[in-house]
This record gives structure tokens, sequence and C-alpha cells, in this order.
């Protein structure tokens, strides 16, 4: 199957890509360049409508199908990605503006969720226990139905895969509607699935815009919604969906804190924080995005500096997805020097030597800061690290516990008293001890505290088995056998 991705991006509906019925259509521009790539295809109510109801209906085949037989199409599906997987890069690169390698790690954390999926006919998941004599409590879990996944920009394959392949292997019909800034990738996957041997309607892609998603999270045969974005739009579809008497789990924002300690290993603890908050551009809810340091942490503080000094824009860290994106960083930057703010690391004004105008911001360190200071309190999802000092554990851990955030945090020390301590105290959903991003692999979920978080439960593990099925519990007495005979 040749893709339809250099041109234009339509959704994808009943096993086919479909134009919007509407014609309506927005441009999708290259962060590399500034310059148009493509198009994309914005759902409208009868596109909505049509992809609902063509998901229904394979529903009722796809949701009595063993489960045993779901899996072995993922299994097809993790091949086929696998097969093409540098394309796949390539591609996410392009539209997304991250590096290629970066863009194929992401693939690879995606396909470790492909992997937990596969591996979810042997789990022990559904219970049986003896509860009297003769009698017997079991427990089986049930499909939910039509369900939807609501993705961002930064990952067009990783946080698609986080809902899909879980959500499909347990037998539900999944509608996903990616960030209309990135929706090549997405009818890939898409493509491949078919090709893997997914039933038709069973995944469906509805492409569009802000309206397109309140659409989705207010449709009445939509059963679930699985959303991450923003906090702001993360509580609007959290409270909206579950007014509806939808399920929802919806993952927000984050203003990751790491911790360095005195006696952290220098080479360690500059190399992971500066991966850390360059990394996919800063794009990221994993991005270390507050440094505090404890007592006398200069040399580290000196190894960060020069070591993220060396990264340059399109050469090894890539541009923000749009020219909002790089305005709204230039009014935080100038707002935190008006401040009092020192510039460690200064990315304000490099101008990166590719062709047109791409949206780079370089690797930026600010010092001098206080806990009030807009760049230490909100999320900018840019290359961006705010500095604040602090005298003992205590009071970074203080600092830490304020930031109404809660999606991850990290301790860079040798000292495993400290790292302890840190454990039990950092009030965020992933922690880490020297490593600046403690993403959790499967079958540890993934999912942040506070205002990361709207829902109870994780997106990925066996958080994500929870979310995406009904328990049905049964209780069955049988009775003693009566003695038979020769005449019975």
């Amino acid at each position: 199957m040749q893709s339809q991705l250099s041109e234009n991006a339509p959704h994808f509906i009943g096993g086919s890509t479909t134009p919007s019925a509407s014609g309506a259509i927005l441009d999708v521009d290259s962060p590399w360049t500034g310059q148009k790539m493509g198009e994309v295809s914005v759902g409208k109510d009868e596109d909505i409508q049509n992809a609902v109801q063509t998901a229904r209906e394979a529903f009722k085949t796809w949701g009595s199908t063993p489960v045993k037989q779901r899996v072995q199409i993922l299994y097809r599906f993790k091949q086929l990605v696998e097969d093409e997987i540098d394309t796949l890069a390539k591609l996410i690169s392009r539209e997304n503006g991250k590096m290629p390698a970066e863009a194929k790690a992401e693939i690879e954390k995606g396909l470790e969720v492909v992997e937990y999926a596969c591996s979810i006919p042997n789990m022990p998941v559904n219970n049986i226990l003896e509860v009297s004599r003769g009698v017997d409590c079991y427990s089986k879990l049930f499909p939910i139905g039509v369900v939807a996944g609501i993705t961002p920009f930064n990952f067009p394959a990783m946080v698609p895969m986080w809902m899909f392949p879980i959500a499909l292997a347990l037998g539900n019909a999944f509608i996903l509607k990616p960030s209309e800034q990135v929706p090549f990738t997405p009818i890939r996957l898409a493509e491949l699935l078919k090709q893997a041997g997914l039933p038709d309607g069973v995944f469906t892609i509805i492409n569009g815009d802000a309206e397109t998603a309140k659409a989705i999270t207010q449709h009445p045969d939509i059963t679930a919604v699985g959303f991450v974005g923003s906090s702001k739009v993360a509580n609007w579809v959290h409270q909206e969906g579950t007014a509806l008497g939808k399920r929802v789990l919806a993952m927000g924002g984050a203003k990751n804190h790491l911790i360095v300690m005195p006696d952290a290993d220098m080479d360690i603890t500059a190399g992971n924080i500066v991966a850390s908050f360059t990394g996919c551009s800063g794009q990221r809810c994993m991005a270390a995005s507050v440094l505090v340091l404890v007592g006398d942490s200069e040399p580290v503080f000196n190894a960060i500096c020069e070591k993220a000094s060396q990264l340059k824009p399109a050469e090894n860290i890539g541009p923000l997805i749009n020219p909002a994106a790089v305005e709204r960083v230039k009014r935080y930057l100038d707002l935190a020097e008006s401040e009092g703010g020192k510039f460690a690391v200064d990315g304000r004004w490099y101008k990166a030597d590719v062709e047109g105008e791409g949206y780079f911001v370089a690797p930026t360190i600010i010092d001098g800061l206080n806990i009030d200071s807009a760049c230490v309190k909100d999320e900018i999802f840019a290359p961006v690290l705010s500095v604040l000092r602090a005298k003992d554990l205590d009071e970074a851990l203080e600092i830490e516990n304020q930031n109404p955030y809660g999606n991850a945090a990290s301790i860079f020390t040798t000292q495993a008293s400290n790292s302890q301590y840190f454990i039990q105290r950092a009030s965020s959903g992933m922690v880490g001890v020297n490593i600046g991003v403690p993403v959790p692999r499967e079958p540890f979920s993934f999912g942040g505290w506070n205002q990361s978080r709207f829902g109870i439960g994780d997106i990925t593990g066996i958080g994500g088995i929870q979310f995406w099925t009904q328990s049905k519990k049964i209780t069955q007495k049988w009775s003693a056998r009566s003695s038979q005979n020769w005449m019975s």
C-alpha cells in the first residue's frame, strides 16, 4: 500500500483514507523551514458520525474475537513498524522537528507498549477463588466499546502507541484524533495496522482541530477518552467527559524538578540533565524544567553549562513546532531578564544555518531566579532550564513540593540515603535517581500526580489494561452431584 503522507493527511475510516465530507483542510508547515509541507483534513460532524458508526459495527465482531487472535495482528504490526523504522523516524523528524535519532527512540519506546499488549493473553488478569463449599467467584475483563485517544504534536508515534495497542488487544474499537500539526505519521501507522490484518473499522483516524477534539469528547457513543496535552485542556476534557458519563484519563503538563546534591557524579549528572532539558527540543512532558542546586554544587553546574553551550540548533537539536512556540519562549526569556535572571547559557539570538525560517531556539539556562518567577512556575515547552538554589535537601524538596504539577522529579547523588529520602518525599508520580528522564518501562505504567493527571490510574501497563476494560464478577454454585446407580 502506498502511503498518502507526502502531500496530505485525510481521515482513516473503515480501512481506507477518506477526505472530509466538507472538504475542510488545514495547512501543515515544516518546523525546519517554516514552509508548507502538506495539508490535513478537518473532521466535522458528518465525518465523526461516520467514523463512530463504522467503529460501532466493527466492534460487534472485534470485541468477541479471542484475545490470542487479536494480538497476533499486533505481533505483525510490530514487525512492520520495525521493518520501516528508519523511514518512519525521518517522517517524524520532518513533521515534528526532532532529530532522527530522537524520532527513532520515540518509535522504539512506543513499541514497548505494543510488546506489552501482545503479552496480555499470558497475564493472569482474571481471578478465581472458591469462597465457600461448591461456590466459586471469579472475574473477567470485557472491552468497553468504541473508545478514543486525543494525542499531542510532540510524539506523533509514541503517544498514540501508549493507547491503541492495549485498547485494541482488549477488544475495543479505537478512534484516534492526532494533533493537526503532525498528521502524517499516524496515517502511516493506520496503514500498517491494516497491512497487519486488522479488520476495517477497528482503528479509525479523525483528523482536525480543537473543535474536532471537542466533538469526540462529547460524542455519546464514545465510552472512554484518553488524552495527552496541556493541563488546561486535560482538565476540560476530564470534566466534560466525566460529566457525560465517560471514562476519562487526561495527562497534562509538567514542571519537572531535578535536584543536584554536592556529591553528585559530575559526568553522569551533566550529561543526563542536558539531555533531559534539550532532548526533543524540550518539547516533552518529562523534560527537565527546573534545576535545584543544593549546597556547593557549582562544579557540576559549570559542567552542565559547558555541555549545553556545545549544542547547535539544526545540528544536534531540532526546532520548536511553530512560530507561536518561539514567540512564547522569547516572551518568557524577556520576562526572566526583567526579573533579574542571569543567562548562564544564552540561546535567545541564535540563528540556525538552514534554508528558510525554521523555528529554532538554542539551549538556554537562566540563573538568579526565585520560586515566583514565571519561568520557574510555568511550563515553557522548550530547551530552557531555570536554576534555583537550596541550602539542603529538605529545602530543595520544599521547592519541588510547591510545584503544582507532579509529572516527574529526579535527584542526582552518590548517597543512597539521599535517594531514599527523596523518593519518599518528592510529590511526583515518576521519580528518578541519577536519571534525567525517569520514564518507566512496561509493565510499569506512565502517569503523574497533581495537575499533571486528571482522572484515576495510568495510561500504559496494568493501568492501561484497567482503563480500557470493565470487570464482570461472576458467582456460581453447583450442587453436589447426587449418587447414581445402574438404573439412572
